[in-house]
Formats: C-alpha cells, structure tokens, sequence
C-alpha cells in the first residue's frame, strides 16, 4: 500500500455561541480536513484545528504546509511505516497540529486496513470515556445556565472551568457559583490559560479552596520557571501542562522542572504515535494526565475519545469531549452522541467515522 494523495480542505463553521477563554475566544471553526488517499482505495481522516493564538498556526499555514511539504514528502510512503514517516515529519519544526492531524488519518487507514478500530489496534481498555464540558468566559449566571444545560441534556457532571481573568475575583465568583448551582458531586477544575500572574494564580486558587476542585491548568506562563514552580509549591491541587507540554521533549522537561504535576494530552497537536511517548512518559514519572480539547468538532473529537478509551490511565479522569455540541453543524454522515454523561468510539475499523460530502461543500471555504 502506498501513499497516493495527501489534502488539505479548509473548512468554516459558525458557533452557536462564542466561546472565550485567557488566550482568545472562538466564534467559528476554521479548521482542515486533513485527508490521506492510498493506491489500494483506503481514505484517512482527521481534523486539524488553527489555533494562532496557542501554537501560530492559522488555516492558511495548515494548508500551505500540507500542501508544500508534508504530502510531497509522504508520496509514496507505506502507511505502516509509522517511524519512518515520524521521521520524515520532524524535519520541519513547529506545525503540531497539522503533523498531528497527518499521523491521526493515517492510523485512521491502518484500521481500515486491518479491519480493526484504532482503539483497539492502540490498546483497547474500555469503550468509552466520562465527559468534561469546558465552560467559557461569562458572567457567573451565564456559566451555570450552560453547565446545567449540559449537563441536563448529556448527562455531563464534569467541568472543565475557563479562568484567568483579571481581577481574578470574577473567576472566583464563577466558581462559586458553578460549585453552588451542580452541587457537591459535580466534578470542577480549572484552566487559566497561562492568563493569571503567579500572585494571582496561588490568590485564586486559595481562595477557592473549599470548592472540592481537583485539577488547574495552566494556571501562569510556564516561561517564568521560577514562578511557575513556585506555583506548583504552592498549590495542594495537580497542576496540568497544556499548552506548555506540546511534544515529549517538553513534557520531560516540565515534569522534572516540577512545573507541572499533570499533563493534557492532546491527539490533535500531538496525533497517536507521540501521544503514545507522552503517555509512556506520564506513566514512567508517576505523573496524572488528562484527555484535552483543542476545541475540537465531532472528527477530532472522536480521535480524542478513541485514544483516551484505549489505555487505563487516560480514561481514569473524564476527557474534555463535548466542545462540538456549541458548534452549528459538522461534517460526519453519524453524528457523535453523548449519552448520561458517557462518549463512546466507534466499534468500526480505523476511526470509524465517514465525511458528508454535501455538507463538506457546503462550508469549504477553498472554492
């Protein structure tokens, strides 16, 4: 089997409400179907999300460098040549999500392939993950009204909560009232999207320390190592690199450096193959990690719950899965379900995910 095409498609499509957080805000998905054609016939799917604001990379440069250097060089190519083609990879640097969007659609051909779905080819633990729902920027009355939407509509009793304002006291009082409107049981963390100070960051934090949170992400610039480990000292609760954790480099580093507790492992930047070394990492260290969303739709989604359902440590904490239920529409011909709080993958070979062509012309956005 050999390599015959590798695209590119942007895509456009509306959210159904913004969606705001420390590093930026989202109204439209302008994200890439990335799709990868072989000479025997087998198609593989991903989605690539443009996230300039995190990484630098926009839709434009996910299709340039798709276009102009990672499908020229992959023509040909043995898709079960995993190593050799990581290797062909990493030698252009950065563009994490478009390399991750690349490795993701072609384990998406070898499960089509082998006729065995990608969660089981991976490791196949269970079937299924527990749904977080990230709640953004808002007023404390907003935030609950859309937990307990959610939570009224799938089930979901995890929160993934977005903070990092200044003056951090509106956080605070988001939390309360989130803490006061789900009840005790409900499941609540925190990401600040490196948007607090240091002071600011142990301030918050403590003073919602009656709250029961379990987890806070990025709670301060990771640059700052002097800080950001004394945050780490500070804090009772695991801190979680995310954005400062993007390859397995990385997450050594931040882990060793006592930077972070926890890590978010996000199949979109990092695709299976090394999101397989970071988890190998995160286990090896005794470090806790989390299924992340890289403000996903239903593709990059289901990716996201086909690796954390694949392994026991990933699917112990609920994953972050639900970003697509404030998107206006998708592109998958089954669209995903969450059901009493649960997602499941797709028991087909590869992904197990097929593209509406109908609806993929209607919000392309390269013609």
């Amino acid at each position: 089997m050999k390599i015959t095409a590798v695209e590119a498609i942007p895509y456009r499509i509306p959210y159904v409400r913004p969606f705001g957080f420390a590093s930026g805000e989202v109204r439209v998905a302008d994200n890439v179907l990335v799709r990868i054609v072989t000479d025997e016939g087998t198609v593989g799917h991903a989605e690539a999300v443009a996230r300039p604001y995190t990484y630098g990379e926009s839709q434009v440069s996910i299709v340039a460098a798709a276009r102009d250097w990672f499908g020229p060089a992959l023509m040909g190519a043995d898709p079960f040549a995993r190593e050799r083609i990581q290797a062909v990879l990493g030698r252009t640097a950065g563009n994490h999500t478009v390399r991750g969007a690349i490795d993701v659609a072609l384990w998406d051909i070898l499960g089509r392939a082998l006729g065995q779905p990608c969660h089981a080819l991976l490791g196949g633990y269970t079937t299924s993950m527990r749904v977080a729902h990230m709640v953004g920027f808002g007023t404390p009355e907003s935030a609950v009204e859309e937990a307990l939407a959610v939570r009224h509509r799938h089930g979901v009793t995890a929160f993934k909560v977005k903070v990092g304002r200044s003056p951090w006291r509106v956080d605070v009082d988001t939390c309360r009232a989130l803490r006061a409107a789900l009840g005790p049981d409900a499941d609540l963390y925190l990401d600040a999207n490196r948007g607090w100070t240091a002071e600011e960051a142990v301030a918050a934090v403590t003073a919602m320390a009656d709250l029961g949170l379990t987890l806070v992400e990025e709670p301060c610039p990771a640059d700052g190592v002097l800080a950001r480990r004394w945050v780490v000292e500070q804090l009772s609760l695991p801190v979680v690199g995310d954005e400062s954790c993007t390859r397995p480099g990385e997450v050594a580093r931040q882990l060793l450096d006592r930077s972070c507790t926890a890590v978010s492992i996000k199949v979109a930047r990092t695709g299976f193959t090394e999101s397989l070394r970071i988890l190998g990492l995160c286990e090896g260290l005794g470090a806790a990690v989390v299924m992340g969303n890289q403000v996903d739709g239903m593709l990059g989604t289901l990716a996201s719950v086909t690796f954390g359902a694949a392994f026991r440590s990933t699917s112990a904490r609920p994953g972050e899965l639900s970003n697509f239920v404030a998107m206006a529409d998708d592109l998958l011909t089954e669209p995903l379900e969450i059901s009493d709080g649960l997602l499941k993958v797709r028991e087909r070979p590869g992904l197990g995910a097929d593209i509406d062509d109908d609806k993929l012309d209607h919000y392309r956005i390269d013609r």
